[in-house]
């Protein structure tokens, strides 16, 4: 699976920027520290993207720092809100840069994280984004991933159909306006064609008309559909599984990482998720130690909570920045462009097993090699069913 790959804005209205450090023994920030940073949406339509980004990153930082830091320097990670907002982000960006920032894990969603991308860049500074899908997110040499790329969640998705379902008939209902899932339907449907999947029902929406499927989904009941394939966020599945029920249309829903997070949507009947297929690389119902574990201590920082994909991606992040910077021999005390240079040599020659990767490596392309996993929902939990 590998692939060859300032000032801060007037947006801010305080001064200070919100700050946190965790240290084994609670000091304060200094000098001799890692400034990490991290940009993602904490409010706004894909607000709990970035809110579990920054809270499984904290455990992580947690953990980290408590284990005596990286190379002995403890870590300082400032989280800033974009909104899923280009210019937003690139307003935190400069924010950060301006703090002191010489790592980004960042950014959550894949439209902002193109916008920064370009800014890292210029200043050669070590980016590696937790979630960010698009492939043009890492389309410099700087940037890496954790996550899936778009074309191989469609590619995937199309392999796992053609393996488990191959006579179904299949339908798509995809956001022609978002790069994320207009993305994943066009391999998806490439590798789909490729592996004689029979494609009965084809139908798009917008972000102007992304709260009434009901044209969509009859259409889609029309043709028979046995299968949807849902490329989208689960804002939106949260609606059409309410309208397909409404018509008595029940085929099997199929989702990509975007539909995490759909049992947490408020005042959203869960019943209607049950049976959902969708591909991430995490479930917290998995039962090897690492990620119970990783669940046991979210849960204790979060006041009970339970971690999503993008929760377990960030603290895989920042645990695959920890062995970059070791395996490099950095410290705190080199430029940005320093750290950049060696994190983008390093990223290449180290493997990482974590929650959400084992024995990952990375190529010149900054796509991670690691295996998909396809949950479902039962019971109101994810259940990881393949691999068997």
């Amino acid at each position: 699976m590998k692939k060859m790959k300032k000032l801060a804005s007037v947006f801010f209205v305080t001064a200070l920027l919100s700050t946190l450090l965790i240290s084994c023994d609670g000091a304060g920030a200094g000098d001799d520290v890692w400034r990490i940073g991290g940009i993602g949406p904490t409010s706004g339509p894909a607000a709990l993207f970035g809110q579990s980004v920054e809270n499984g990153a904290l455990v992580a930082v947690e953990e980290i720092n408590a284990a005596g830091g990286i190379n002995g320097f403890q870590i300082e990670f400032n989280f800033q809100d974009d909104q899923h907002n280009a210019e937003i982000s690139v307003n935190a960006y400069n924010a950060l840069m301006d703090w002191g920032m010489q790592i980004l894990l960042g950014t959550v969603t894949s439209t902002p994280a193109i916008a920064v991308s370009q800014e890292a860049y210029q200043d050669n500074l070590f980016m590696l984004t937790p979630s960010a899908t698009a492939i043009a997110a890492i389309a410099v040499p700087n940037a890496f991933r954790v996550c899936f790329s778009d074309p191989d969640q469609g590619r995937a998705s199309a392999d796992f159909m053609s393996k488990e379902m191959p006579e179904y008939n299949v339908g798509i209902l995809y956001d022609s306006s978002c790069a994320f899932s207009s993305g994943i339907f066009e391999t998806f449907y490439a590798e789909a064609e490729a592996r004689n999947l029979n494609i009965v029902s084809v139908e798009a929406f917008t972000e102007a008309s992304n709260t009434d499927f009901s044209v969509q989904l009859q259409l889609a009941s029309d043709a028979s559909v046995d299968i949807l394939f849902l490329p989208i966020y689960y804002q939106e599945a949260s609606l059409i599984f309410h309208q397909a029920r409404e018509i008595g249309f029940a085929p099997v829903f199929f989702g990509v990482d975007g539909m995490d997070g759909i049992l947490g949507v408020e005042g959203f009947d869960t019943s209607l998720a049950e049976g959902v297929k969708f591909l991430a690389p995490f479930a917290p119902t998995a039962e090897d130690e690492a990620t119970q574990n990783f669940v046991a201590a979210y849960a204790a920082m979060h006041d009970g909570a339970v971690p999503l994909q993008f929760a377990a991606n960030a603290y895989d992040g920042m645990f695959i920045i920890k062995a970059a910077i070791e395996h490099a021999g950095l410290t705190p005390d080199m430029s940005v462009e320093e750290i950049g240079n060696a994190l983008m040599q390093a990223m290449l020659e180290i493997t990482v097993n974590g929650v959400t990767l084992q024995d990952a490596t990375w190529g010149p392309d900054g796509e991670p090699d690691k295996e998909p996993m396809v949950i479902q929902i039962r019971d109101g939990q994810y259940w990881v069913i393949y691999p068997y």
